[in-house]
């Protein structure tokens, strides 16, 4: 497992791409797919953000996402496609709670500076990276596309 700074660092070819894909709306916005209590995989949408070079969520301790992060850190992050092809970036990894209020709250300053508002009640976890998938499109619905991936452990 590694942080997007070194993810970054390392493939810079996806990483560039894969940030756009993130921030294309202002706020980071993808969907996060976490492991439930019973093993079925849950869906949700979330907001993270990379603050000094670390892939970042605040997430309301009441959400079944902070449950299922908390007792299986397991994750895959996939952002939302771009209005004029498919383009699509994946991240997969570990999520890690973190008790840190500076952290969070430097977290919380990048969100606010990006146009989100934010709860002081919101729990901070990194999102620590095992692999990544980038799939350039040429288009709106071309197939097939150029996949790139990477992995921490090469």
């Amino acid at each position: 497992m590694t942080s997007w700074a070194e993810f970054e660092s390392r493939a810079p070819e996806i990483a560039r791409p894969g940030r756009d894909l993130l921030y294309q709306h202002g706020p980071g916005l993808a969907f996060l797919a976490t492991v439930r209590r019973d093993g079925a995989p849950r869906l949700h949408p979330i907001c993270p953000t990379v603050v000094d070079g670390c892939l970042y969520a605040l997430i309301l301790p009441s959400s079944p996402k902070f449950g299922d992060l908390k007792r299986d850190g397991r994750y895959a992050l996939h952002t939302f496609p771009p209005k004029d092809r498919d383009d699509e970036f994946l991240v997969m990894g570990r999520a890690r709670f973190i008790d840190d209020r500076a952290q969070e709250a430097r977290v919380r300053d990048d969100q606010v500076a990006r146009g989100m508002t934010s709860s002081q009640d919101e729990a901070l976890f990194a999102f620590d990276i095992d692999r990544v998938m980038y799939a350039k499109y040429g288009g709106r619905g071309t197939w097939p596309p150029k996949y790139s991936v990477w992995r921490a452990d090469r």
